[in-house]
């Protein structure tokens, strides 16, 4: 009997999964995420950020395409993996959740059995990606998984899940600055540093969907501990962002054009925090998914900035 197809609050109306995939493929797409990809958007652009950066550093023209490519391809792969480690994790929390309590785990649409089998799989094709890359990238790669491993559980005993997120979607910055020169430095250190503060704003927009769940069962995060102060507490940590990603253009010798792409993008983060309502799930979703722009933004810049110096 095919599964149920059941699209997600959070997922976009008329996607290519619902639309387009075989039933019982759905749950699994569902289970990471595919009908949402804002998630390994944010996943990819401190990879690509810093493998720009990389090229402005070294003076190579544009950064390397084929790196980009292994870049998406392993966001992809491990953003899924993340997802559905996360889900096997959650399951019963997620099931008190009304944004969360019909993924497939909790309705019953996957089992934990064939859950870790596709668990297997993504972390396969992640694996063989990283292994495309220099030894010291390798290893840099395999180290983020303790942070990784850890990720569920930030919710139940900190007020800063977000925190720990932002260690681990931000481990790009690093990463693509290793892949070119097997090492890392102070720049892509602060490119890390301002896109853990980044995930750290955007992801407390993505938690004032759930704030009243979560409340009531006991879930923390920076949504729950701001309150009334949401939107203040999202543009701080937005502005030391920027500041953090304009250290790491002057510690990589950037032009113009990379301090453009940061100016640029934020005043994009600042109108997605005018724009911003709190107490609206719809709004606050909108505007954790336009984040994604603000990576273009950047990265756009960073190339334009690599490209027309060189």
């Amino acid at each position: 009997m095919p599964a149920p197809s059941l699209t997600l609050p959070d997922a976009p109306p008329k996607n290519w999964l619902d639309r387009f995939a075989p039933d019982w493929l759905k749950p699994y797409g569902r289970l990471a995420r595919w009908d949402r990809p804002i998630g390994w958007w944010l996943l990819l652009w401190p990879c690509w950020w810093s493998a720009a950066l990389a090229a402005v550093a070294g003076e190579r023209g544009a950064p390397n395409v084929w790196h980009l490519f292994l870049f998406l391809v392993g966001a992809i792969a491990m953003r899924g993996a993340g997802c559905t480690y996360n889900d096997l994790i959650d399951r019963d929390l997620d099931a008190h959740v009304e944004r969360t309590r019909m993924r497939p785990l909790p309705s019953g649409q996957v089992t934990p059995v064939l859950a870790l089998v596709f668990l297997a799989l993504q972390v396969l094709i992640g694996a063989l990606v990283l292994f495309q890359f220099n030894r010291f990238t390798i290893v840099l790669g395999i180290a983020s998984l303790v942070i990784v491993f850890f990720y569920p559980f930030a919710k139940r005993v900190t007020d800063w899940p977000q925190f720990v997120l932002g260690l681990a979607f931000s481990w790009g910055a690093l990463v693509g600055w290793s892949a070119v020169f097997g090492s890392v430095a102070a720049a892509p250190i602060a490119l890390y540093l301002g896109a853990v503060l980044w995930t750290i704003g955007y992801d407390t927009i993505y938690a004032l969907q759930d704030k009243e769940d979560d409340a009531l069962i006991g879930v923390r995060s920076t949504a729950r501990l701001f309150g009334r102060r949401s939107r203040a507490g999202i543009a701080l940590f937005y502005v030391a962002a920027f500041v953090l990603f304009g250290v790491s253009c002057v510690l990589a010798d950037a032009g113009i054009f990379a301090f453009a792409g940061l100016g640029a993008g934020l005043l994009h983060a600042a109108f997605l925090i005018v724009t911003l309502d709190p107490d609206d799930p719809e709004n606050c979703l909108k505007r954790f998914r336009a984040n994604s722009t603000t990576g273009w933004i950047v990265f756009a810049g960073l190339v334009a900035d690599a490209v027309l110096r060189f």
